[in-house]
């Protein structure tokens, strides 16, 4: 990535912009976009907000961009699919950065998707995406669920993103990653609360069975654990399914109390001994824990 440039954008007294960019932005990219994304104020300025969602957005890319590489080896149009995608800050970025910047001679390759429940939120990003001459864009207005099951995306999807999805929605979209045979899954789980309850539906007989039971007696270690051990076993459905995970932080405490990042790739030959030991441990964890009702969320 090159290094940003240190100039202060600055607008003409027509109120559009230079060519110099501030500090916190990569060169060339679309002044416009960062303003319809209220990034940019009309003068150009970030205040502390956005400052903040920006880092958070570059700081992903980070981890994005070498997905996307290894994508366009296997395909001349690589295609992304974005759940929860809100007002689309992440998926419009990656399409200015990746499709707009990094591969201005190939522009016409590759497909961005944005599902998203709130019809009004894929209204604006569609127009938005109009305004910008963003072609290789889609918003649907979907569950991940209903995402999973609709002829409006491809049989086949390279990367899956999810970032801040609530509770099974994370596992909506590993569902449907794996119904789309993905190359690549990025997920960023956020409050996830059903591991928890079952964890405190079932305690009092946990804690006869098992001293491990006092890592969730109290409410808030059964949040806490529930929220922990949920995670850990969609790392190991994932790597059940043949797909080697990283677990990593996304951005620094000051910025998210939800902060862990899941990546999942799928090698060319999954390792068939590495899939069954994960099928294995997942199956022993969920029975340790008493969480055997959870066997279909989370079996393979």
């Amino acid at each position: 990535m090159p290094k940003p440039a240190k100039d202060v954008l600055r607008a003409s007294a027509s109120g559009a912009a230079t060519p110099q960019v501030i500090e916190e932005l990569r060169p060339g990219q679309s002044i416009e976009l960062l303003k319809a994304l209220h990034i940019l104020t009309r003068e150009g300025r970030l205040n502390q907000d956005t400052r903040r969602k920006l880092k958070q957005v570059y700081h992903l890319y980070q981890f994005i961009e070498p997905l996307l590489n290894d994508a366009f080896k296997h395909s001349a149009a690589p295609t992304l699919a974005d759940h929860g995608a809100g007002k689309s800050y992440l998926g419009f970025i990656l399409y200015d950065l990746f499709f707009n910047v990094a591969h201005q001679g190939q522009k016409s390759s590759g497909h961005v998707y944005g599902i998203e429940t709130r019809a009004e939120l894929v209204d604006s990003s569609r127009a938005l995406a109009t305004r910008l001459g963003f072609e290789r864009m889609t918003f649907l207005n979907l569950s991940v669920q209903q995402a999973t099951a609709s002829d409006a995306l491809p049989a086949s999807v390279d990367i899956i993103t999810a970032l801040h999805a609530c509770d099974t929605a994370t596992d909506d979209a590993i569902a449907f990653g794996l119904a789309r045979q993905a190359r690549h899954m990025v997920l960023v789980p956020c409050c996830q609360a059903e591991v928890a309850g079952v964890l405190r539906q079932s305690k009092a007989l946990s804690l006869k069975r098992t001293p491990l039971a006092e890592l969730w007696r109290h409410p808030l270690h059964t949040r806490e654990f529930g929220s922990q051990i949920t995670n850990v076993l969609r790392c190991l459905q994932l790597q059940a399914h043949g797909y080697d995970v990283t677990v990593t932080e996304l951005v620094g405490w000051e910025h998210s109390m939800k902060n862990e990042l899941i990546i999942a790739s799928r090698p060319e030959q999954p390792r068939a001994a590495a899939m069954q030991a994960a099928a294995e441990r997942l199956g022993q964890v969920l029975a340790e824990l008493g969480l055997d009702e959870l066997t279909g969320r989370f079996g393979v």
